[in-house]
């Protein structure tokens, strides 16, 4: 067993320096003042008041103690200080303090140090409850095994440039605190050298010192994982971030100039689904900067000193940025918009990058590795640091020298080792290399639309004040919702929820006063229809618009033949090898058949049972608007680039003969789009990314002569209504006639026919067919109307 173990035994007494503990309940030891007579339960009222004594007082406020009444806590036999619990209702929560009786104190009153009183958020005229605290009451785990102090100077006007051994303050901390109660938050003074140190507890790990397992394993940051201070507590000091206060490193604690904030929390920095991304930036940014400066300093590496951040807008990376500085034991993160750094003056734009890293080169001159974390966060990084020789700076060579000026500065010759340079954008391509190689950028860490759990989790965020209040209806179901938010980016989410809010408010505003609510608005709930609504209204700038999909299949898929089921039970099978197949992450489809035969109402079906998060479609309809072949080109490749911010991803290509502006009269055509549609095709997708495209022509023999086929992975033949069997059963799933009507139709073509043949596509039959139903006698307006297309068509083919 661990010496440690032996330190408090049941009745026993700990080893020197220490006081004795008296037996208590289950065999534990119970705090000093037990014995007085006073019971546990003995409330005592109290106000705060002075020691009048001013040599008394300093004793006390430096040695954390608080004065109260021996009449109030009579002092324990051995005459060892006691611990009181105090409560109010002016104050949240509970709190522990070692308190020492003194004699003439006034009854009712108890003396509380500056310190004391911000970490209890209590006034001089505020009123309190006391009662004797027993801290083996909740167990055994009573006392601390560790302790993480932020310190700094108390006052502004006095202190030193002096260097605090940091083994050294664990000594004083010893003399002079042993055996009292600590809890995160606590606030106290400590005199070195006299010099009035401020000390602030961030986190405690509490143990059991007399079991053979001591430690509960657990850094804790709330108020009530509070222990006895022991000799045997091992104790780190962080440097208070605002204060000028110099500590020296050690190999065998942590870095004095900690960056990380010792209570830091990931789940407190309100940032939903970005669980992996922000991992890997504390591994690769911060990991390094938490070990002792000795042991860093015998690897001989440099700190990581840019990250960059990129992706869709809305998907959080200023809010990472911005969460950043919660997490840092640092002084506040410069925070620069990328526009801002531009000057119309010469060399202006140049001299704002300098300013940016004068504090962190004057800073390190002098302290060296000791010097604190100067971060900058660079926003829109885009709009300053495009590839030179772009022109960007209007032709003037002003982004040029910003950029080159940010290079030198990163990893110029006078390297710096206490930046890290945060960088956000939302095009990546468009930055500059030499800023993306090792030793600069060198972290990039893509921020992407989450999934379903990172939308869970963010839903629960925006969502946490309504729940937390009772005003979110327990029919919206929040697993349900981030089901239904495929492809939403966090700002999206954040906004779904300000809509459904709106609907909510809408139902308590009066009818006949707009500008007045109801009686009833303070019992409003957020309610699972407000949230349907608010769907309807938020859409996803990155994802599948199921209501334009499904325009396309407004008459729906009908099984006229066994080819139509064939189709689809492949397009599924292509869509589970594109999601599952690990080198399968891109394919093409070609859907290839005669006008209206259906093509891409097929082509929408398939993507909309899919499941996949982004599906997006490319038609003629939406690049007539472009006035030049290079805007339509950039349309298809900005589409294309979009389809890579999502894991998973399908697009539909529709008519590519007409996408091309291919025209039989004169053989003319677009090479441009060509050329793109072929590169975008067969290039891969990126690192963890996967794109299934079905792409539809009535003109094959075209594609086949441009040589675009090659660039298809399957072809898949979409055929017309064939012959009048299929004819019938086309009319009867749609329901257009009763059975009669149906073989009245059929009856009456085949006066346009010598035979079966049909040849037409569904499209045409189905929208006669509804057409038919606005006359006299639909069956045979019907027949009459098909009968020619079946003529024209045949005319045609004999033509050709």
């Amino acid at each position: 067993m661990d010496t440690r173990s032996t330190l408090f035994s049941k009745g026993g007494r700990m080893g020197t320096p220490g006081r004795q503990i008296q037996g208590g309940g289950e065999g534990r030891g119970a705090p000093a003042g037990a014995g007085s007579g006073q019971g546990y339960n003995h409330h005592v009222p109290l106000r705060l008041s002075k020691i009048e004594d001013k040599t008394l007082q300093t004793q006390y406020i430096f040695s954390n103690l608080c004065a109260v009444s021996r009449n109030d806590f009579p002092p324990n036999h051995d005459g060892q200080d006691i611990y009181i619990k105090l409560t109010g209702r002016m104050i949240q929560g509970e709190y522990v303090v070692t308190a020492r009786p003194l004699p003439g104190f006034p009854n009712g009153c108890i003396s509380l140090s500056d310190p004391q009183r911000t970490w209890i958020q209590v006034g001089m005229t505020d009123e309190l409850v006391g009662e004797l605290y027993n801290p083996f009451s909740q167990g055994g785990n009573a006392y601390l095994s560790r302790m993480d102090v932020e310190v700094g100077f108390a006052s502004a006007k006095k202190f030193n440039d002096q260097t605090y051994d940091q083994d050294a303050l664990a000594e004083s901390m010893i003399k002079l605190f042993q055996n009292q109660i600590f809890s995160p938050g606590q606030r106290f003074l400590m005199d070195v050298r006299n010099i009035p140190l401020a000390l602030i507890v961030k986190t405690t790990q509490l143990a059991d010192l007399s079991m053979e397992k001591q430690s509960d394993g657990q850094m804790r940051t709330d108020a009530n994982a509070r222990g006895i201070f022991v000799p045997q507590t091992a104790i780190n000091f962080y440097k208070s971030a605002s204060s000028p206060i110099k500590l020296s490193g050690s190999t065998s604690r942590g870095p004095a100039n900690a960056i990380i904030s010792p209570d830091f929390k990931f789940e407190n920095m309100g940032i939903g689904g970005l669980d992996t991304e922000f991992s890997t930036i504390f591994r690769r940014a911060f990991a390094s900067r938490i070990f002792p400066p000795g042991l860093i300093d015998k690897l001989g590496i440099m700190h990581v000193k840019g990250i960059l951040l990129y992706g869709p807008p809305g998907t959080g990376k200023t809010l990472i940025a911005r969460q950043i500085g919660k997490m840092l034991n640092a002084r506040e993160p410069k925070v620069i918009n990328g526009p801002e750094v531009l000057n119309k003056y010469v060399g202006q734009s140049e001299e704002n990058i300098r300013k940016l890293f004068a504090d962190a080169e004057k800073e390190y001159k002098e302290k060296g590795e000791e010097s604190g974390l100067h971060i900058i966060i660079f926003d829109e990084l885009d709009a300053v640091c495009k590839q030179r020789g772009s022109g960007a700076g209007g032709g003037t060579g002003v982004g040029d020298s910003v950029v080159n000026q940010l290079l030198s500065k990163l990893d110029g010759v006078d390297q710096l080792n206490n930046i890290l340079l945060i960088g956000m954008t939302n095009r990546k391509d468009m930055i500059d290399d030499a800023l993306l190689r090792p030793g600069r950028l060198e972290v990039q860490i893509e921020i992407s639309l989450p999934d379903e759990r990172g939308r869970l989790q963010i839903l629960q965020i925006h969502t946490s004040k309504m729940t937390k209040n009772g005003v979110i209806d327990q029919d919206v179901d929040l697993n349900t919702l981030a089901g239904l938010t495929k492809n939403f980016s966090g700002a999206e989410i954040n906004g779904l929820v300000k809509a459904a809010t709106s609907f909510a408010f809408n139902r308590h505003i009066r009818v006949d006063a707009m500008a007045q609510i109801s009686d009833d608005a303070a019992q409003m709930k957020i309610k699972n229809e407000d949230f349907m609504n608010a769907l309807n209204e938020v859409r996803p700038a990155f994802g599948a618009d199921d209501e334009e999909l499904g325009e396309a299949i407004a008459y729906g898929i009908l099984h006229f033949s066994p080819t139509i089921k064939n189709i689809l039970d492949n397009g599924h099978v292509f869509v589970e090898n594109v999601r599952k197949l690990d080198r399968l992450r891109r394919m093409c489809v070609l859907l290839y058949g005669p006008n209206a035969s259906g093509k891409t109402a097929i082509a929408n079906k398939i993507a909309l049972d899919s499941g996949y998060p982004f599906i997006k479609s490319i038609t003629p309809e939406k690049v007539l608007g472009f006035a030049s072949e290079a805007a339509r080109k950039d349309y298809v490749f900005k589409i294309f680039t979009d389809a890579y911010k999502s894991p998973l991803s399908l697009l539909i290509i529709d008519n590519i003969e007409r996408l091309i502006e291919w025209n039989p009269v004169g053989l003319r055509l677009s090479n441009t789009m060509v050329q793109a549609l072929l590169t975008l095709f067969k290039a891969p997708p990126p690192k963890g990314h996967r794109l299934l495209i079905l792409a539809t022509t009535s003109r094959r023999t075209v594609l086949d002569q441009l040589d675009m086929l090659e660039a298809f992975d399957q072809q898949i033949a979409v055929p017309a209504v064939a012959d009048m069997r299929e004819l019938g059963a086309a009319l009867s799933e749609f329901q257009a006639f009763d059975p009669a009507g149906v073989n009245q139709s059929i009856n009456m073509l085949r006066q346009y026919s010598d035979s079966d043949h049909v040849g037409v596509g569904i499209k045409t039959v189905l929208t006669m067919a509804e057409s038919a139903q606005m006359v006299p006698e639909p069956a045979g307006w019907f027949a009459e109307q098909l009968g020619v297309a079946i003529t024209a068509r045949s005319v045609g083919r004999s033509i050709e």
